[in-house]
C-alpha cells in the first residue's frame, strides 16, 4: 500500500458553488456548459472576472468527470460592457495593478484554456462583444447571426497584444488580422463565416441547442481518442500562445505604463 494518498479531484458540486458569482454551470453526461454572467444577467468585464476565467478553467480541466466544455456568454452579447469600478485600483498603483491583474491574470486565462482543459472545447459567441479570443480559441466556435468580431484596443489608444492578436493571425493570416486590429474592422457573422473565424451560424435562439448537439456528438467518440485528437488539434495554438502571448502582454503592459491609458469607466 502506498505511503500517501491521490490528491482528491476537484468535486462539481464545490467548484460550481465556489465559481457562481461569474459562472453558471450544468453539466450533462460529462458535457459542461460553462456560462458567464454577472449578477445573472449580461457578463460585464473586470478584474475578477478576468482572474475567476483562468482558475475556472484550471479547476475544470483538472476534474475527469468533465468530457466536453461549452463556453458561453448570458444574454445577447459575449461580454456587454465593463464594471468601470473594478478598475479604480489602477490610479493609485498602475504598476502593481498591470502585473497583478493584467498581465498575470491574462496569460493564465489563455494558458489555462489551450493547455489545461485537455478536451473539447465549443465557443458558442451569442452576439457581439469583446474578448471573443477566448469563445475564437476553443477548438469549435459557433456564434449567432447578429455576432460582430473585431476588437477595439488599438482604436482606445490601447496596444492588442492579451491573446486578441494572437487569436487573429491564427485565424485569419497576417494582413487581414492586421487589417481588423489596426482599422477597427468590425466582421458580421457571415463574414466571420468566410473568413474561418467560425464553423456555423445560426439564429440565437438555436444556439445552444446546437452547441448541445455538438457536444454531445464529440462526447460519443471514445474517451481517450478524443482527448488525444485534442491534443493533436491544438498544436498551433499551443505554438502560437508560446510565440505570441508573452511578448503580446508585455507590448501591451509597456504601453500602458508609459502611456497611461486608463480602462474607460464607461464601456458600454
Amino acid at each position: 500500500m502506498a505511503l500517501t494518498r491521490y490528491v482528491q479531484n476537484p468535486q462539481f458540486e464545490e467548484y460550481s458553488e465556489r465559481f457562481k458569482e461569474h459562472f453558471s454551470m450544468e453539466r450533462r453526461d460529462g458535457i459542461l456548459l460553462l456560462t458567464m454572467h454577472t449578477h445573472g444577467g449580461e457578463a460585464q468585464w473586470g478584474w475578477e472576472l478576468h482572474r475567476a476565467i483562468g482558475q475556472a478553467f484550471r479547476t475544470i480541466g483538472s476534474d475527469p468527470e468533465n468530457e466536453v466544455m461549452i463556453l458561453t456568454s448570458a444574454g445577447d452579447h459575449w461580454i456587454a460592457s465593463a464594471d468601470g469600478t473594478s478598475f479604480e485600483g489602477e490610479e493609485e498603483d498602475p504598476a502593481f495593478c498591470s502585473y497583478e491583474y493584467m498581465y498575470t491574470d491574462g496569460r493564465r486565462m489563455l494558458n489555462s484554456l489551450v493547455n489545461e482543459v485537455e478536451i473539447p472545447t465549443v465557443g458558442a459567441i451569442p452576439g457581439p462583444g469583446f474578448h471573443l479570443e477566448l469563445p475564437l480559441m476553443c477548438d469549435l466556435t459557433i456564434c449567432s447571426d447578429t455576432a460582430i468580431l473585431g476588437d477595439m484596443h488599438f482604436e482606445r489608444d490601447w496596444v492588442p497584444g492579451d491573446g486578441i492578436h494572437s487569436a487573429f493571425i491564427e485565424l485569419l493570416g497576417v494582413k487581414r488580422a492586421a487589417w481588423v486590429l489596426l482599422m477597427n474592422e468590425q466582421i458580421d457573422a457571415a463574414k466571420a463565416l468566410e473568413y474561418g473565424l467560425v464553423n456555423e451560424v445560426l439564429k440565437p435562439g438555436d444556439l445552444l441547442d446546437r452547441a448541445w448537439q455538438i457536444a454531445e456528438h464529440l462526447a460519443s467518440k471514445k474517451r481517450i481518442t478524443r482527448r488525444m485528437a485534442v491534443q493533436v488539434i491544438r498544436r498551433s495554438w499551443k505554438k502560437r500562445i508560446v510565440d505570441d502571448l508573452d511578448a503580446g502582454w508585455t507590448a501591451e503592459m509597456y504601453a500602458y505604463l508609459a502611456d497611461q491609458p486608463q480602462h474607460p469607466r464607461d464601456r458600454s
